[in-house]
């Protein structure tokens, strides 16, 4: 019998010892080193069994141990043969099964790594970056959901109340058309959104709340779960550190910290386009029916997502339009609106091109007279621009002509009438994926910075279409 222990070959036996007079059956053990340092255990018992014979030689042995000494060398021979076959044999399984893991590794790394370029992988900062990923669609990583891929995770109100110190006002940051606003941070660590409201509970809103939640793209803000408990129902959302575009974007006359410079503009224009045409391309398509400025958030490296997806289609589903998130007049609601609750998507491009034209003035459109025409819309731009306040003057000398004009163009052909005469989201991506690339492309060869100011009337060509 064989066994190995703390370092130690141990050989363990009953064999017929032959002699003079006949056999004799004794038992026999032998311990052999087995270190790093030592020889192979067959070296060892070779040496062991010579200094044995020439003991026994020299003292006049029997014939018996001589011949014993042979037959155990035999034995053991044959035993070591064996064994080494055995440590060869689980050797290479190892080796096969560390190969295997490492290649397993390295394809995983690979995958995580292609995703998180992707549309839907994590944030890449520079405009650069959003140009290369084209128009693609998204995400091949795990959306940041709380629950299963795929559903939404049902908080419960203590966990939602120990995020927010209770609802504490210190975090409440905002008011929308689903109610208040907080922000909180999970057990888990993570922060998030809450939007609360009071409502009663409804497998409607279950539903409804399901079914978005698997709506993910990488320039839409997550709905990571909900609420309904207490008198209450509650959306939960990912929350992004640098919250809405109206907080960098507009120009109070104070010295900013966020330059936004105009390829990043085109840049944020591109990612909010690319959030909307992903909801046009649901079948059916999901209307935002709400999309504005203040429903552009931007996370740490400035890339856009579109908040609020799905949100004025679950206030429809549980018959219920939503408290008013403001009483002046909605610059981005599209005039050719008729009845509450008729929307489609021209509408929201409508008030894709209001973004559009924010993002070129920085400032905010509500002094834009409501427009029912092409001519009044024309009439604004142009009165506008003749006296060369179009243009955000932080963008002076910063972007070209000609990338400027394509970007008005673009902003005035979402907003023309009639509707029906507006480009598809998708084409609207399109059109930016190439605006961006152009003046990348030109400001590259032609360097930034210059001190060059581009009248606003060379901007402007009287045309939407």
């Amino acid at each position: 019998m064989t066994r190995i222990s703390k370092g130690k070959i141990v050989w363990t036996g009953v064999h017929d010892f032959p002699t003079f007079g006949g056999k004799v059956r004794k038992p026999h053990a032998l311990v052999l080193e087995a270190t790093s340092s030592t020889p192979s255990p067959l070296d060892q018992f070779s040496k062991y069994s010579k200094e044995k014979n020439k003991q026994s030689w020299s003292s006049g042995s029997s014939l018996s141990q001589v011949q014993c000494s042979g037959f155990l060398i035999r034995r053991l021979y044959r035993m070591s043969s064996s064994l080494a076959a055995i440590v060869g044999g689980v050797g290479g399984v190892i080796a096969l099964a560390i190969v295997m893991g490492f290649g397993c590794y390295c394809f995983l790394k690979h995958s995580n790594s292609s995703n998180r370029n992707s549309e839907s992988g994590s944030s890449d900062p520079s405009a650069v970056v959003e140009l290369k990923r084209g128009g693609g669609t998204s995400s091949s990583m795990e959306p940041p959901v709380a629950g299963p891929h795929g559903t939404a995770a049902q908080f419960t109100v203590e966990e939602l109340e120990q995020a927010t110190k209770n609802f504490h006002e210190s975090n409440l940051i905002g008011y929308g058309s689903f109610g208040l606003v907080y922000k909180g941070l999970l057990r888990d660590g993570n922060f998030v959104v809450i939007k609360r409201r009071t409502g009663a509970p409804s497998q409607e809103f279950i539903e409804e709340v399901t079914y978005l939640s698997r709506i993910w793209h990488r320039h839409l803000v997550t709905l990571l779960g909900f609420c309904q408990e207490r008198g209450y129902q509650m959306l939960v959302f990912e929350h992004l550190p640098n919250g809405s575009m109206c907080n960098h974007l507009y120009d109070t006359g104070l010295e900013s910290t966020t330059k936004l410079e105009f390829k990043q503009r085109i840049a944020i224009g591109l990612g909010a386009a690319k959030g909307l045409c992903h909801l046009h391309s649901q079948k059916p398509p999901i209307v935002h029916g709400s999309f504005k400025t203040a429903n552009v958030l931007v996370d740490e490296n400035f890339i856009a997502k579109v908040a609020d997806a799905g949100v004025f289609k679950l206030l429809q589903r549980i018959e219920d339009a939503g408290p008013s998130s403001t009483s002046r007049v909605n610059v981005f609601r599209d005039p050719e609106i008729g009845q509450p609750g008729m929307f489609s998507e021209t509408n929201d491009v409508y008030g894709f091109g209001v973004l559009l034209l924010e993002l070129v003035t920085g400032q905010e459109a509500s002094h834009i007279d409501s427009f029912g025409s092409n001519e009044s819309i024309l009439r604004w731009v142009e009165t506008r621009l003749s006296s060369n306040d179009f243009v955000d003057r932080r963008l002076v000398g910063r972007f070209t002509a000609e990338g400027m004009k394509d970007f008005i163009r673009l902003a005035l052909q979402c907003m023309g009438f009639p509707g029906k005469r507006r480009p598809k989201m998708e084409m609207v991506v399109s059109e930016l994926d190439r605006i961006l690339e152009k003046e990348i492309t030109l400001t590259t060869v032609m360097g930034e910075g210059s001190t060059t100011v581009t009248p606003g009337s060379h901007l402007f060509t009287s045309e939407i279409g």
